[in-house]
């Protein structure tokens, strides 16, 4: 009779069972079937599949933005700067001061280049006159031939020292000059390399001026795309501070390579633009063709650090995708993970589209 009634509530317990897991598994369906219904529809949304396309091959060199007017000031003249007006971003016209050097010792100099000259007119006046009285005693059968040639000789040298000391006297003046260092162009200091006080010596650069003109970058590219980077050729350009991307062309080729980076430099002329010279710069350059996965610009979704796209499954529920990009132009962003060839990604009506909605009708473009 014990066993009977342990049979019995064995038996009791796996129906128990039995039926809650039915019950619990019907539950379920009943969520799910819910929770499917309660998915909302979405309307007037167009999904594109994914194709390849053929992009440009693109190198990219870093360069830096150089004005097509620079003007490095330097002096010609040794000394102590006493005077430096112009300050870092001044505007300065052709020949204006930009400093004075201490010229105490070159107008001494002049001076006595002055007096030099002084004497050397007297001494001249002089010879001709000496010269005028003996050419009119040689005339009248007075004096050899031998006397009036030494008259004549005393003369010219009279004459030539007189010629000597006026070039001295220039140069004096010359040299004086230098100490009032001027503007070779009108524009903006952009650097200033000395400051009162400091010896100055020739050659050495002072100041930096940029006139009026274009801009252009100055960029260095790998020795082995040497066959490939043309003069005229069009490239784009990112320089930092500007919102958009820039066109320019490639304007000169520099044919000599640098040993220790294995690079040459080429200038790039930009368009329409005049940014600040000095910023940084990015120059992509077409060096051929290449298939890739490529989505419009607006199908882009950033969420704070992350981003992705909406793409349509199957099922045509909407899916938020995490991608990898790569490069944007004004075909496209490339994506370099996340997509492949045939997904539906959406390109309209993004505004409205939260992830798992359906997409009504299943619409593609």
């Amino acid at each position: 009779m014990k066993e009977w009634n342990h049979r019995r509530f064995i038996v009791s317990c796996i129906l128990m069972a039995i039926i809650m897991l039915a019950a619990l598994i019907i539950g379920c369906k009943g969520n799910a079937e819910k929770e499917a219904i309660k998915r909302p529809e979405i309307a007037g949304v167009t999904a594109t599949p994914v194709s390849l396309s053929t992009v440009d091959e693109v190198y990219e060199a870093t360069g830096t933005v150089r004005s097509d007017r620079t003007s490095t000031v330097a002096g010609r003249a040794m000394g102590v700067v006493m005077s430096l007006p112009v300050r870092e971003g001044d505007t300065v016209k052709v020949g204006q001061v930009l400093l004075i050097i201490d010229d105490r010792d070159a107008a001494q100099r002049v001076h006595a280049a002055n007096m030099a000259v002084e004497s050397a007119r007297h001494n001249k006046s002089l010879a001709e006159i000496t010269w005028q009285r003996y050419k009119n005693m040689y005339d009248e059968k007075a004096l050899s031939r031998q006397e009036i040639d030494q008259i004549e000789t005393q003369k010219k040298v009279a004459e030539s020292e007189y010629e000597r000391t006026m070039a001295m006297a220039q140069e004096a003046k010359t040299y004086l000059s230098f100490t009032r260092v001027t503007a070779p162009v009108s524009g903006r200091v952009t650097e200033k390399r000395i400051d009162a006080g400091s010896m100055v010596s020739p050659g050495v650069p002072l100041l930096v001026i940029e006139g009026g003109g274009g801009s252009y970058i100055e960029a260095s590219v790998d020795a082995g795309l040497g066959d490939k980077v043309k003069t005229g050729m069009t490239v784009e350009a990112v320089v930092e501070t500007m919102k958009h991307p820039l066109q320019g062309t490639i304007r000169e080729v520099f044919p000599s390579v640098d040993p220790l980076s294995r690079t040459f430099t080429i200038k790039v002329g930009l368009k329409d633009a005049r940014p600040r010279s000095g910023l940084f710069a990015r120059i992509r350059i077409p060096v051929g063709k290449r298939e890739a996965i490529l989505v419009p610009n607006q199908a882009i979704v950033r969420k704070g650090q992350l981003t992705g796209v909406y793409v349509v499954d199957g099922q045509s529920i909407v899916i938020y995708r995490l991608i990898r990009t790569g490069s944007t132009t004004a075909q496209g962003t490339e994506i370099l993970s996340g997509l492949t060839v045939n997904d539906r990604v959406i390109l309209s009506g993004i505004e409205q589209i939260t992830d798992g909605d359906v997409l009504a009708g299943g619409k593609t473009k």
